[in-house]
């Protein structure tokens, strides 16, 4: 249970189509191997718990790109099948465009113990127990549920001389909006609040982008290799503000019949 990861890295987001995927595909695994979740080439499924307020102060606050922000969010690769399931509870920072993500892993069970209770799991690992108290420090200045849940299928490579430079696709990308608990404002400070949206709803949800549409995701402690420079370069990619969050609370706001449609340009964030 004390397995506990820090990440400090850049991260760049590319939209493609399946064709140009296809194309710098095997330029990329020249150089790269598939993850250890990708067993037999194939994709594998995340499913992410994204915590905000009553109001979306969390993803609103985002959207203005802001010169430090953080979010919170429960991980899981699949779908938790019990309490025993494996799932990672994440604080994901950026600060003057530098992600740094501090994350520990639960078991479900002990997850939602900590984050609904305010029970910290048995552990004697230093480092998560500073992360847990990290994130009850985040749940007292934030009156957040559930919000919203995120899933999609992701194909992941690292490079074999850089083990810090990492890239994904990501398909299939679908979001499911919870509601939000009518008492959430009766709830105590430094607790996250019951009901919204879970692990155990059935629906898939709304599609973030068209199904044609691939997600390539860069992740690098320094620069990129000169390979890959060199790929994007001569294939003519370039990189999009992308939120997957993001674009799913957009998405709710267009089909909010309330909200002036004019007003607000989707594709600022695809």
């Amino acid at each position: 249970m004390a397995d506990i990861t820090v990440f400090q890295r850049h991260e760049k987001k590319f939209l493609m189509d399946v064709e140009t995927m296809e194309r710098i595909l095997p330029e990329i695994k020249k150089h790269m191997d598939p993850d250890k979740y990708c067993q037999n080439g194939r994709t594998y499924a995340i499913s992410n718990l994204y915590f905000d307020t009553e109001n979306n102060d969390v993803i609103r606050e985002s959207l203005q790109k802001p010169f430090y922000k953080e979010k919170l969010r429960m991980r899981c690769y699949g779908v938790p099948k019990n309490d025993q399931s494996q799932v990672f509870l994440e604080i994901k920072k950026k600060v003057n465009k530098v992600v740094t993500k501090r994350r520990v892993k639960l078991t479900y069970g002990e997850a939602k113990l900590f984050l609904y209770y305010g029970i910290f799991p048995e552990t004697d690992d230093y480092m998560t127990n500073q992360v847990l108290k990290e994130i009850q420090y985040y749940l007292t200045h934030k009156n957040v549920y559930a919000s919203t849940r995120i899933s999609y299928d992701r194909h992941a490579f690292f490079d074999r001389e850089d083990s810090s430079f990492r890239l994904t696709f990501d398909e299939n990308l679908f979001y499911l909006k919870g509601e939000c608990p009518d008492n959430i404002k009766d709830f105590i400070k430094g607790l996250a609040k019951p009901g919204g949206v879970n692990y155990q709803d059935s629906r898939k949800g709304k599609r973030i982008i068209p199904e044609h549409l691939r997600l390539m995701e860069v992740k690098v402690s320094n620069a990129y290799p000169m390979w890959f420079a060199r790929l994007l370069s001569d294939d003519g990619i370039f990189a999009t503000s992308f939120s997957k969050y993001g674009v799913s609370y957009k998405h709710e706001l267009l089909n909010d019949e309330s909200f002036d449609s004019e007003m607000f340009d989707v594709l600022s964030h695809i």
